[in-house]
């Protein structure tokens, strides 16, 4: 397999630095030997080399000092822009080279990190399944016959791979939590406008999320909090707010679960494993809540049925109206389509996501989160392009409700199914409860046991579990 051959989570990683038993530079070194064949087809563009070696060197004569992400390897979706790199959007007509890096880039690389390179996504960040990119149909990390989830697809193949500590993609519907749950990740969609988009190519700016994919929670807060700051070029960014009792670390968290005729698990197998899921929970003390979720299904079918997806077309109209032709099939079928709603439509979609925002917010006040299955099931490749529009839509049935009602969430693995494919779970909350909710994830990765609980595709353990190596 092509990863690195040692442990990439951060906290092993910054334990060698400190120690003296690896410099920058040969994370470095063996980041481009990992990445010098790409059978996944996950990344778009590398940074050469010499300037990845320069890179490291100049951290080492610099020293980690006030660097919370000193020499820490990270990748970065195509939508969103690394400066002197083009940003394609996963569609070689529409690329141009940015001048300054994206916001969230900028702070990342200002605390150490070191980005890599530019990863594959579904074009124009358009679906949750990873096929629909000129650039290949990126593979999963633990069957190349199987989707690895999108559009943040290459971000989250190359964490799982262990090429690189961590990632970011974005997420309007999914994009960063359906990878996490195909790819034995925990991916982190922040509260909207928590992570500027400022330096992103959007796909709904009203709803875009710049979202981070990590082998641990820990890795995934510690990357939050250097990427969560106000940015006053962004007009939807803003400022962290204070809400609530820290659940994250409360005794007895209550966990809300849809109602059992709620649930649609069509994977084989998906059913049990969200019953242990369940009691995972219950080991953690949790306490588990049936809610009605009907009103976050109604919310979720809004973003696909209803006048949003013209904000896809408003994203790229110029250049669709001009070159259609350029953008892949299915892409364009979904994105022109956004073209034919009226005004009228959109106010009448928003008089009823107002109501269920209402309706919604009422479940608040008997759960501290919600336990979601990540996804109803896992296609293969063929059967993705067999039915690209009908497959996609399954795979956002738990999260295409979250920025319309303005929730935080985070994907954490949940184990493997017989089959030795991974499954996940989501936990989800109210906006600005990121911390609470990382810290549960933290608490449930802690607690999982045997392959369940190793990092990503590559087998290992992150270096605080007994017996674990680097």
């Amino acid at each position: 397999m092509n990863t690195v051959p040692f442990s990439l989570d951060i906290v092993s990683l910054q334990s060698s630095y400190d120690s003296g038993a690896r410099a920058p530079l040969d994370v470095v070194e063996a980041v481009i030997d990992a990445t010098a064949t790409d059978p996944q087809h996950a990344w778009i563009h590398r940074i050469d080399a010499q300037a990845l070696r320069d890179r490291a060197r100049k951290l080492h004569a610099r020293g980690p000092e006030g660097l919370a992400l000193y020499g820490v390897p990270f990748a970065v979706k195509d939508n969103i822009d690394v400066a002197g790199i083009p940003t394609t959007a996963g569609c070689p007509d529409y690329a141009y080279v940015p001048q300054r890096h994206a916001f969230v880039v900028q702070r990342l690389v200002d605390a150490g990190a070191i980005v890599v390179g530019k990863t594959n996504l579904d074009q124009f960040a358009t679906g949750l399944n990873g096929t629909r990119s000129p650039y290949g149909a990126c593979r999963n990390a633990f069957d190349p016959a199987r989707i690895s989830g999108g559009s943040s697809s290459g971000s989250a193949v190359s964490v799982a791979l262990g090429q690189v500590s961590f990632a970011l993609g974005t997420d309007t519907a999914g994009s960063g939590r359906v990878p996490a749950a195909f790819n034995h990740l925990v991916g982190l969609k922040p509260s909207c406008g928590l992570l500027s988009t400022q330096g992103v190519v959007p796909a709904c700016r009203s709803l875009d999320t710049v979202s981070i994919f990590a082998l641990t929670a820990g890795d995934a807060a510690r990357v939050f909090s250097v990427a969560c700051a106000f940015d006053p070029e962004d007009a939807y960014s803003r400022p962290a707010q204070a809400r609530g009792a820290d659940f994250g670390s409360a005794a007895r968290p209550r966990l809300g679960v849809p109602r059992a005729h709620q649930l649609r698990l069509i994977q084989p197998g998906y059913a049990q494993a969200f019953e242990q899921a369940i009691d995972h929970a219950r080991r953690l003390g949790a306490e588990i809540v049936e809610i009605d979720f009907e009103p976050f299904l109604e919310a979720a079918r809004l973003l696909y049925e209803g006048p949003w997806v013209a904000e896809r077309y408003q994203a790229i109209r110029g250049f669709i109206d001009r070159q259609p032709e350029s953008v892949f099939p299915v892409t364009r079928e979904i994105t022109l389509g956004g073209a034919k709603p009226l005004a009228a439509d959109a106010f009448a979609a928003m008089y009823r996501l107002k109501a269920l925002q209402r309706t919604s917010s009422a479940t608040w006040g008997t759960v501290d989160a919600l336990l979601l299955p990540t996804v109803p099931s896992h296609p293969t490749i063929a059967d993705m392009l067999a039915a690209p529009i009908a497959r996609n839509s399954e795979l956002g049935l738990y999260t295409n409700f979250m920025n319309l009602l303005d929730c935080a969430g985070v994907a954490v693995p949940a184990g493997f199914l017989d089959d030795g494919l991974p499954f996940g779970v989501t936990l989800a909350a109210p906006a600005h409860q990121d911390a609470p909710l990382l810290a549960l994830a933290r608490r449930w990765q802690d607690a999982l046991q045997g392959r369940a609980a190793t990092l990503g595709a590559t087998g290992r353990l992150t270096s605080p579990r007994p017996g674990s190596a680097a």
